[in-house]
This record gives structure tokens, C-alpha cells and sequence, in this order.
């Protein structure tokens, strides 16, 4: 419950700085990052319910609800990049006779610095956090059931070089030869041989050294609707590289008014070392949503639009 009203203090705290802005609008047009800083987010509480009554098709009177935030904090001058990204999500479904179950929970921090060598190239080296925030259980994360995640269990740490690719504000793409991945079981229920890749009883640690490469690219489909592509792919050199670790998410973001959204997302995965089948996670809400747009970007300073100087 801590780490859950921790996502949810981030979430007020956010809104809180959204109500200052939007009930001052002198503050809008003046609030601005610093000059070399861009500041992308979406915050968004989202709903969803369903109520029966003599219903002959039956059904179960539930009621859901799903938090995020999605920050993305670029530092571009001069031949210098450094991208931040966080993610926190968390949702809830209450359902009669059934109780109350997760439907979303995820925590994923990353950061990644390039020095520009080329053309929208950069040499690049960063780091990620992926886990989540409370229990998954066998049974549809009924608490009784028996347990197979929770906090850091797993946890996967990235960390490697390589090249960064950006040529604008809606595609990045990095590929790191050199990169480890490093994944923590810290709950001791979990701690046993083959559980996400552990090698003996009692073991909390496992390394890999191999190759990762990921992307995000998003993309304006019409007016008020956007789509948030992100995927990556890691292969370990030293056992099986066949077994790669594939994911995917699609973020689709469609804007209702200034402050109503409905959003849809899809998750794919496959990682051996998990389940040996492909993962699909998909959630579709509708609620209230607060976007920040904010800084100067790259391709809007004078000081790199290099066709102007010559």
C-alpha cells in the first residue's frame, strides 16, 4: 500500500501544479522551461464502471480506475543530448462477488546521453529501471492465489554504449552492442531456480551481457489523436541469443477536449526466461488528462539551424 499511495502523491502533485496553471492563464503563455530544455508530460486519471440490475444477460456491478504519468525531459545544446524518460502506471478494478484486482501496474525510468557525432547521430550511453509496484498473483492477482511478482521481482536494470539515432522530436532509436542486463528477484518468496532466469535456490541476481536496441516514435494521426510507439529487443551473447526478450507498446492518445481523454494501450512481450509464450496486456479508459508542452526545442533555436549560417 505504500508504493501505491506513493503513485498516487505523484499523481496530486501533478495535478495540483495543473490546476495552477489552467486557472491562471497570464501563466501559460509565460511559464517556460530553461532555454535548452524541453518538457513533454501526460498526467491522466482514468474510469471505468458497470452497473446491472435484473439484467437478464447477467453480469457484476465493477468499477475500475487507472493513474499515469508520463514525463519526457530532453537537454539538447549544442552537440549534446540527454534524454529522460518516466512512467508510472497504476489501475484497479473492484468487482462484486469478486473483489478487488489489479489491471495495471507498471514503473519504468530510463535516461540515455548522447554526444553528437554526425547528422542526428550521437555516441550514447544510459540506463533503465523496469518493475512494478505491488503483488501479481497467479489467479488473476487475487491475493490469495499463489504469488509471482512484486516489487523488483523482477526488477531489470539496463545499462550499456552504443549510438543514438534522432533525427527530430518523434523518432529515437538506440542500439548498444555493450549493454547489460541485470535482473533482481528481491522477494524471497520468488527466490527459486529457473524463476525469471535464476540459476540455484536463493539466488536474487541475474546477469546478462548482450545487445539492446530500442525506439520510440510517435505519430500525429489526425487532429487530437496520437500515437506513442515504443520497442525494444535484447539478445544475450554468453547463453542462447536465439532467446531474445521482445516487447512493445502502443500508446494510443485520443483528446476529447482540454481536459478529457480516452486513451488506449496495448503491451506485447515474450521473454523466455519469464513464460515461454508471447504476453498481451490491453486497458482502455476514459477520463480526466492534463498535458505539459514545454521548452524550446531543437529544431526551434537559432543557434542549431546550421543551413541559416551558411
Amino acid at each position: 500500500m505504500r508504493k501505491i499511495s506513493l503513485v498516487l502523491f505523484l499523481l496530486i502533485l501533478s495535478f495540483l501544479n495543473a490546476q495552477v496553471v489552467i486557472t491562471d492563464t497570464a501563466k501559460v503563455d509565460t511559464l517556460k522551461a530553461p532555454r535548452h530544455w524541453s518538457i513533454q508530460a501526460k498526467n491522466s486519471v482514468l474510469f471505468n464502471q458497470a452497473a446491472f440490475s435484473n439484467w437478464v444477460g447477467g453480469g457484476a456491478n465493477n468499477v475500475g480506475w487507472l493513474a499515469s504519468i508520463n514525463y519526457n525531459l530532453t537537454y539538447e545544446k549544442e552537440k549534446n543530448l540527454w534524454e529522460n524518460i518516466i512512467i508510472l502506471n497504476y489501475g484497479q478494478n473492484t468487482t462484486k462477488g469478486v473483489g478487488t484486482r489489479k489491471t495495471q501496474d507498471v514503473l519504468n525510468v530510463s535516461t540515455n546521453y548522447g554526444r553528437q557525432f554526425s547528422k542526428s547521430w550521437y555516441i550514447s550511453s544510459g540506463a533503465s529501471v523496469l518493475s512494478q509496484f505491488s503483488g501479481g498473483f497467479e489467479d488473476g492477482n487475487n491475493p490469495s492465489a499463489k504469488k509471482i511478482s512484486n516489487f523488483m521481482a523482477p526488477g531489470y536494470v539496463n545499462a550499456g554504449v552504443g549510438i543514438t539515432y534522432r533525427p527530430n522530436e518523434n523518432l529515437t532509436a538506440t542500439l548498444r552492442p555493450a549493454n547489460g542486463r541485470f535482473t533482481f528477484v528481491l522477494d524471497p518468496e520468488l527466490q527459486l531456480e529457473g524463476t525469471y532466469g535464476l540459476k540455484a535456490d536463493g539466488d536474487f541476481f541475474l546477469m546478462q551481457i548482450g545487445f539492446l536496441g530500442s525506439a520510440i516514435y510517435k505519430v500525429k494521426l489526425m487532429e487530437n489523436i496520437e500515437v506513442t510507439n515504443t520497442a525494444s529487443i535484447f539478445s544475450n551473447y554468453l547463453e542462447r541469443p536465439d532467446h531474445m526478450v521482445l516487447s512493445y507498446n502502443m500508446l494510443l492518445n485520443m483528446k476529447i477536449n482540454r481536459f478529457i481523454s480516452s486513451i488506449i494501450t496495448v503491451d506485447l512481450m515474450y521473454d523466455h526466461n519469464q513464460i515461454q509464450k508471447t504476453q498481451l496486456k490491453q486497458t482502455l479508459g476514459v477520463g480526466i488528462a492534463y498535458s505539459i508542452d514545454n521548452g524550446v526545442k531543437r529544431s526551434d533555436r537559432k543557434d542549431s539551424q546550421w543551413w541559416l549560417k551558411k
